[in-house]
Parts: C-alpha cells; structure tokens; sequence
C-alpha cells in the first residue's frame, strides 16, 4: 500500500491474539546508548497507530485489540528501562488519521486512545521520561486527547505549517514539554542556522522556555548521511547560540 510518495508499505495482518514474546528493540538501543553519555531514546510505535496501520481481526472489540498491543508495548518498554534507557519514546502519528468520520463517535475513540496509550506506558518509574511523537494533524480537534497521554514531552511536525500549530497548545495551556519541528526533513536542503533560529523565536514567544524542545520535524531515514549531519549541526549551533543570549 502507497505511504506517501513513492514509498510503500505492507501493513500487518492481525490474525490472532498479540502478545509480546522478547525484546524486539533493547539490544539496538543499548548498542546506541553505549557509544554516548548523552541519553538515547527507545523508539516504538503506539498502539493506537499500530492498529490504524494494520488489517485487524473482526472477531474482536477494536478496543480489545488496541488494548492487547498496548500491553505488549508495555512489555518492551519495561525492556527498554531495565536495560538504562531513560528516555522512551512511543509514537502516535495516526491518533487524528483513525478520528472517525461521525462527530458522536470522536468522544468515545479518543477516550480509548488514551487508555490505550496510558497502558502502553504508564508502568515506568518516574525518573523515566515518556514522550511522543505526531505528525501534521489538525490538533484542534484532538488537543485535550493529547494532553491527557500524559507524555513528558511531544515532537510534532510544525516546519511547514509556519507556527500556526502551535495556536492550539497555546489555546489550551499546555504544560507539559514540547518540541516544534524547526526544519523540514522530507526535503534535502540543509536549514541555515537564521532559519532555525527564527523557527525557535518564533515558537518561544508562545511556549515557555523551560518546557521547549528543538527537533527535526520527524525522523531523519529518508535523508542522506551527509544530509543529517549538515542538518543537526546546524540546528544545534543555533540552540548553543540562543542559549547564550
């Protein structure tokens, strides 16, 4: 099936109970984490996102199902903190793509969303950060959903959207910690350090400082080596730089 683009992916097909049976990802991350001292996230996909992305079995409740992967999600993510990771990341992307169609059915999704997540992620101790992950979305309609995850932190893509997303955390008071995608990974040019830097005064003059994260608008896969470099130098001689001001 087309993701976007030329890129396509073949969705899982839930035939049966889902139930984690051993780590999927902690060796991968535990590898990251020993090349640095600086922390390293555990990277997973949600349960909400999993299950829109995939052919579900019929003869059961959504919810149950939504609900059996959040579990096992659960499971890797207590892999992921037994191991040293401190920062765990589990990705919603398509928590807005799956908001149904008719309006009396949004409450409802959007309450098992949230359990769901809550279940997937809840079980760490508290020194264990829990962040997410959302991709372009009309977040109004979904707002009070995403501050009821209860992350510590949110990344969401923002470059193209010119700072008009962030009018909807404004709206609400967020407060918990968010990072505004501050240049746009689907394109291979590489950000000037003014772009950057303009991209987070702009973004300061609605979020508080100490709540603020600066990142990539998503996940940096389909860009060169040389691309990524380019790019994260630049960003982070920009935060270095503000932080000095």
């Amino acid at each position: 099936m087309q993701s976007y683009g030329s890129r396509a992916v073949k969705p899982p097909i839930i035939y049966g109970d889902v139930k984690w049976t051993a780590p999927l990802t902690v060796d991968e991350t535990v590898y990251a984490q020993s090349l640095t001292d600086k922390p390293v996230k555990g990277m997973l996909t949600g349960p909400v996102t999993i299950l829109n992305w995939s052919f579900e079995r019929v003869d059961l409740p959504r919810k149950v199902v939504q609900d059996q992967i959040a579990l096992a999600i659960n499971e890797e993510v207590l892999a992921l903190e037994a191991a040293g990771i401190k920062v765990i990341q589990v990705d919603e992307p398509a928590l807005r793509e799956g908001l149904p169609l008719r309006s009396e059915y949004h409450e409802q999704y959007l309450k098992d969303a949230v359990l769901s997540f809550k279940l997937a992620t809840s079980s760490v101790r508290d020194e264990t950060q829990i962040h997410t992950h959302m991709c372009y979305s009309q977040f109004g309609q979904i707002i009070h959903a995403i501050h009821d995850l209860d992350a510590d932190v949110i990344s969401i893509e923002t470059s193209r959207s010119h700072g008009d997303l962030i009018k909807d955390f404004e709206d609400i008071n967020y407060d918990l910690g968010i990072g505004l995608g501050v240049y746009d990974i689907h394109s291979p040019r590489i950000p000037t350090k003014e772009e950057i830097t303009t991209a987070i005064n702009r973004s300061l003059q609605q979020i508080d400082r100490s709540l603020f994260w600066v990142n990539p608008d998503c996940g940096l896969k389909t860009r060169k080596e040389e691309e990524v470099k380019d790019a994260l130098t630049v960003l982070v001689n920009a935060v270095k730089a503000k932080r000095q001001e």
